[in-house]
Order: structure tokens, then sequence, then C-alpha cells
């Protein structure tokens, strides 16, 4: 592809997203970049949730999957499914009972302050490690397909692409993202609607041929119900329904959108219609990676070393140009729509926990709040170039993992906090949520050995939660506390 087409198709893209947050940012406050002014219609946060939700991660990484463990990965998403119900019928009703704009203040409420700090750090940390990653892996592709063409380093363009988000969040925050992921969405799904029909067109196969390859593709296989590996049904159901509850309904990022909705009933419709949505998203990237494999079996292709580059490769390299361009709005659009919600998601949770910037009647709140921005902006963009200078996938991906074992401290404190009255030591609670990763981490690492050939698959997330659980329990003290 041209670099200058590439170009224009980047330079079109990030015009419409200036376009959306001038139009957002009208009739603004100060909270507006918070809680959207919680006018969002529910039907549109439903659908921008799921380009935030598939990222950049699941874009490039599912399709090529699909060579290694079929459709297993649907096992877990029939697991998000209630996960997502568990956050309805819930969570949701919790945080808008208690008119929260930061969904760690319930810590506070329920527990103390010292509680309250930790699930924010959590998340701060948890949520920086992230958003870098699936920057990161996106901002790869870019820099293959455009800037290494102008010679332009890779720092050089993470730089201009979080300056670019920056510019078009900073004022609207959480109201811009609404609009913005709706757009992002269409793009991503457009991209693989549009690449199933160009590789229908190139093999010459009706849209039943098509759908017969996949259904009678061995690749098509979903469950494994023997072994213990980490594609187990079992272990990835239980893995899908808990992963979901705490990276996405105990995650600011994801939870402040909903709570953008005009009220409870609201947000539960956009949780049960977007988990509809998300689930046949998800059957969409599964299919695709079929007919991948399939085309470059067809045209006797060679498959690249990693399952990552598969997708890129053909897009870029065979489908011909519209592909090409349709597969770069897909991963910008995919990348974009995890790093700005991360970026106000991260802005917010400092204002209001860490800073309680509301509270502080002397600070000017927008300038302070930019800066804060500003300053999150840059770390992301450092964390990027960290991943980018280790030159290791599999390191970059064991960070990735790490971060995520921080969400069971998490999943723990919120679950203990619903279902019974204790109160808890709030000192100690810091300490609790270090051990019960840093234990998890051992486990994982050691379990082949120790349990006879046992591997942790996503479930390790559960064992995390439930050494903090315990841990808050021999620790709690006699007086219950009232609930949150």
């Amino acid at each position: 592809m041209s670099p200058l087409l590439v170009f224009g198709v980047i330079a079109g893209y990030f015009t419409l997203l200036l376009v959306i947050s001038y139009l957002t940012s009208l009739k603004s406050d100060s909270l507006t970049f918070y809680t959207g002014n919680r006018e969002s219609p529910w039907f549109l946060v439903a659908f921008g949730m799921v380009g935030a939700s598939l990222s950049g991660v699941t874009f490039i990484s599912v399709p090529g999957e699909v060579g290694n463990t079929q459709w297993a990965y649907l096992q877990f998403v029939m697991g998000n499914i209630v996960g997502y119900a568990v956050i309805a019928l819930v969570l949701i009703p919790l945080f808008y009972r208690l008119n929260l704009i930061s969904i760690y203040e319930y810590l506070k409420s329920r527990f103390g302050r010292s509680t309250y700090l930790t699930g924010a750090t959590i998340f701060l940390i948890s949520q920086t490690i992230g958003a870098s990653f699936r920057l990161f892996l996106a901002a790869t592709v870019l820099q293959i397909a455009f800037f290494d063409a102008f010679g332009v380093p890779f720092y050089a363009s993470v730089f201009a692409t979080m300056v670019l988000i920056w510019l078009y969040t900073y004022k609207s925050g959480i109201k811009t993202i609404v609009w913005t992921d709706t757009l992002q969405t269409s793009f991503l799904l457009l991209a693989v609607i549009i690449t199933i029909v160009v590789i229908a067109g190139q093999m010459g196969k009706s849209a039943g041929e098509m759908l017969a390859i996949v259904r009678e593709s061995e690749l098509s296989n979903i469950f494994v119900w023997e072994g213990n590996t980490s594609q187990n049904f079992f272990k990835m159901f239980a893995g899908g329904v808990f992963i979901t509850i705490a990276m996405n309904g105990l995650d600011q990022n994801v939870m402040q959108k909903n709570l953008t909705c005009r009220n409870q009933n609201d947000a539960q419709k956009n949780i049960f219609w977007f988990a509809i949505t998300f689930f046949f998203s998800n059957l969409l990237f599964l299919a695709l990676g079929v007919l991948l494999y399939q085309y470059a079996a067809v045209n006797g292709l060679s498959l690249p070393g990693a399952t990552d580059e598969l997708f890129p490769s053909l897009a870029l390299n065979h489908f011909g140009t519209l592909a090409g361009v349709v597969f770069l709005l897909g991963v910008t659009a995919a990348a974009f729509s995890s790093a700005d919600s991360a970026l106000t998601a991260l802005t917010t949770s400092f204002c209001i926990d860490i800073i309680d910037l509301p509270a502080q009647k002397k600070l000017n709140q927008d300038q302070t709040r930019r800066w804060i921005h500003i300053g999150f902006t840059f770390l992301v963009f450092l964390t990027i170039v960290v991943f980018n200078e280790l030159n290791d996938r599999s390191v970059v991906s064991a960070v990735f993992k790490a971060a995520g074992f921080t969400y069971g401290p998490l999943l723990g404190l919120f679950a203990f906090g619903l279902t019974n009255p204790l109160a808890v030591r709030d000192r100690l609670v810091p300490a609790i949520c270090l051990l019960s990763p840093a234990l998890s981490f051992v486990l994982d690492w050691n379990s082949a050995q120790w349990f006879d050939g046992f591997q942790f698959g996503f479930e390790i997330l559960l064992v995390n939660a439930a050494i903090t659980y315990l841990g808050l329990l021999l620790t709690a003290r006699k007086t219950p506390t009232a609930s949150g």
C-alpha cells in the first residue's frame, strides 16, 4: 500500500474524531469529563462498548489464534455473557444507588480509606500497563504499515498518537468517548465484514459456501472437555465469568461508560444488549480466523511465524487496497478505542479517588484535571516505549499477564463487601492485596510441577480473589459495619 494512502486514511480518521470532540464539548461543565452529565443514550453506550472491549488484542490476535486453539476461545466468551448478567443485576444497582463517579468510592464507604486507596491504586497500575500493551500491539502494526516508510522512529509515532488522543478527549472526556467508541466499533466490525467479502470474492465463493467452509472446518471446534490444559471448558467458562466481573464490572474504564446512562434501567439494558452484540462480534472474528487459514492453504501461502502476524500480513499484502485500507481503519480504531477511554478513566480515578479534586475548592478544576490528563498520557507513552525497548513480545505479554493478577484483589474486596457485614482491619488491606497476587503468581508458575500436570488458565483469577477474601476474613473485626 502507498504510504500516502495510509496517511490519508489515518488523517481522515483523526479529523472525524476531532469533529466529534468539538460537537460533544459544547455545553460542557467541570463534571462532564467524569460523568457525561449522565445523558448518554443506553443503545449508543452498548454499541460503543463493543469496540472498546474487543481492543487491538482481539482484532489482531483472535483470528490468528484459531490456528492454535480452534474456537476454544468461544468457551471463554460464553462465560463473559454470564459475567455481564451479574454486572447488570448486582453491580449496576449498587453503583447507581450510591451515585458514584468512581466505582472505588464504594470501598471507602464499606471498609475505609486505606482499602479505598488500595483499590484505586490497583486499578491505576493495571490499567496503565493494560492500555499500554494494547496500544503497543496496534502501534507496531501502524509502524510497519506506514511510519517505517518515512523513517519515522517508533517513539515519535507513538508520541504523536498520544498527543492526538489527548486532543480529542481533554475537554469532555467520557462524553466524547461514548460517541467516538461508536465510530470505532463501526470501523472495527466493518473491517472484519469487508475482509470476509474480499476473501469470498478472491476465492470465488458465495455467502453460503463461505458459511459451509467455516461450519465444516475442524478449526471451528469449540468445546474441550478433557485434559488439564487451559482450554478445558469448565476452566475457560468459569474464567470468562469472573474475569468479566473483575475486569469489566470492577474496572473504572468500563463502568464509567455505564454510569453515563440516564438511570439504572438504561444502564442494565445497555449491559444486556452489549453482551449479545459482543458475543456475535467475537463469533465474527473467529469465523474470519478460519477463513484466513483457508485462504492461505488454498493459495499455498506460507504462514508467518507468529499467529498475531497472520491477519496483518494477508490484509496488507494479499487482499488488495480496499481490504488494506479497512484493516488499517480497524486496527487504528481498536488502538484508540482502548487508549482514549483508558486515559479518561485513569484521569477520573486519580482526580476522584486519589486527590478528591472536586473537594479542592481552591484549585482550578479544569486546569488541574487537564494537567493530570497530560501526566497519564505521558506515562502511557513512556510505558509503550519501555515495552518496545524490551524487544521481546513474550516478555511484554508476561508483564500484561502479571497486571491481570491485580484484578484478583479487587474481585476479593468487592465480593467480601457484598456477601457479609464484617468490618475489615483497614490498615492491613494493602498488605493482603499485595500478598494474594504474589501467592497466585507462584501457584500459576509451578502448577504443572506441583499438581500433576494441571495448568491454571483464566481461573487463576478466582484463586487470587479467594486468597484476598480469606485474608480479609481472617483479619476481620468481630464488629459488623454497614454494607454499601
